[in-house]
């Protein structure tokens, strides 16, 4: 029986129309929706199909990452689990299910590779799952430890993958040299980046570092899928943002969400479908990189970064207090 693992943790999405207001109490931490916030995720969902593809990919994830482990260190090495903030497999669940097994030793790396203060919720989930078997001996002994991954936004090769899939984007047009290039990432509220938050920065650094393996030296950054909570959220917004490019005299445009690794509704709502409706308003043809998914270089490198995790061994520091994104499109 294998002793170490890995933890992938992801946000979560309702596999079912049905499951769609109690994820967003959930994500509301407890305060149900009002009957037309309701409706529009409502109605977000049922323009992508009527239900988030998330929990399907991280399992993807989850298995390619398993086997990529295996090849590098033998069949069952280190086995590989997968858990979610506001749905089920809750990630407390899945770290007691971990201890049952007799595991040992766990890295847990967050599915967002830019860290954000909205991160301490993931930590607060593993360690309410480690409280739980306290003192409950399983098959391996002790309660395990945890080594958390707080950020991996300048991993090599996933600055590799996201190039790759930028470039193939790129390549759909006649005349690539001429299209902007556009990254995008998931808003947060202006008064959580004012008191220190570090993901303005990260998301900065992963677009510079994808431009720079793209070789291309002009290019634009902007948020999007901000909440409806009343307050001011970090821009530009992607629309706006288009808005503006076309009054430029832009009319070929490559949107590449670099703060994203799976498809669910930011991409499949949000940059597919509202941001395609602006585009095709001012005259854009918007194209998007293809998801990571499991796309194998992707998934090499979060095999190197749970790799050097366990290595390394120790817990990482406690990370800044949590802020909901409440009110916004969900995953």
């Amino acid at each position: 029986m294998p002793r170490d693992a890995v933890l992938l943790m992801a946000y979560g999405g309702p596999r079912s129309l049905d499951e769609v207001e109690a994820y967003y109490t959930d994500i509301r931490r407890g305060s149900p929706p009002s009957p037309e916030l309701l409706e529009d995720l409502l109605r977000r969902y049922r323009a992508i199909g009527g239900a988030s593809p998330l929990s399907g990919i991280v399992e993807l994830q989850r298995s390619a990452l398993e086997a990529e482990l295996a090849n590098r260190g033998g069949a069952g090495a280190v086995r590989v689990y997968a858990g979610m903030r506001h749905i089920a497999p809750r990630i407390a669940a899945v770290v007691e299910g971990l201890a049952r097994d007799g595991i040992e030793r766990f890295v847990a790396i967050a599915l967002a590779p830019q860290r954000s203060s909205n991160g301490a919720g993931y930590r607060r989930a593993v360690e309410a799952g480690l409280a739980a078997v306290a003192g409950q001996d399983g098959p391996g002994g002790a309660t395990p430890s945890a080594t958390f991954v707080e950020s991996w936004h300048d991993e090599p090769g996933f600055i590799e993958a996201l190039a790759r899939a930028t470039r193939e984007a790129l390549d759909r047009f006649e005349a690539p040299e001429r299209v902007r290039l556009l990254f995008t990432a998931h808003s947060l509220p202006v008064r959580v980046v004012a008191e220190g938050d570090r993901y303005p920065d990260e998301i900065a650094a992963t677009a510079r570092l994808v431009a720079e393996q793209l070789g291309i030296a002009d290019f634009e950054q902007c948020f999007q899928s901000a909440g409806r909570t009343g307050e001011e959220w970090l821009g530009p917004d992607l629309r706006d943002e288009l808005r503006r490019l076309a009054a430029e005299g832009v009319r070929d445009v490559v949107v590449s969400p670099v703060g994203f690794v799976a498809e669910h509704l930011e991409v499949l709502y949000d940059i597919d479908i509202e941001a395609q409706a602006v585009a095709r308003e001012v005259g854009i043809r918007l194209e998007r990189p293809r998801s990571m998914n499991d796309d194998p270089t992707f998934i090499s490198a979060v095999a190197d970064v749970a790799t050097r995790a366990l290595g390394a061994g120790t817990a990482t520091p406690e990370p800044a207090p949590d802020h909901a994104l409440t009110g916004g499109s969900s995953r």
